[in-house]
């Protein structure tokens, strides 16, 4: 097994959220990008720990396990592997 160390300082602060109001008014995410430090990160960790996005999120400052989950299921869905 490949020994990966993860840290809070690997992760970059670049990314972005699209926020867009619903007919509320209420804004809402509609599309969230993820840094390329941040992509690397997921994949890492998902190779280490599986499925279990609070434990990931918990290494990406600001990012919640719903967001994770969605950018693994949007990307890396088992389809395409």
């Amino acid at each position: 097994m490949d020994n990966v160390e993860c840290s809070s300082e690997e992760v970059s602060s670049d990314s972005s959220i699209a926020l867009q109001s619903n007919s509320s008014g209420t804004q809402v995410n509609s599309k969230v990008e993820f840094s390329k430090d941040e992509e690397d990160l997921i994949i890492r960790m998902h190779k280490l720990v599986g499925d279990r996005w609070p434990l990931i999120a918990g290494r990406i400052p600001g990012r919640t396990a719903e967001e994770i989950k969605n950018y693994w299921i949007s990307r890396h869905s088992s389809t395409s592997q």
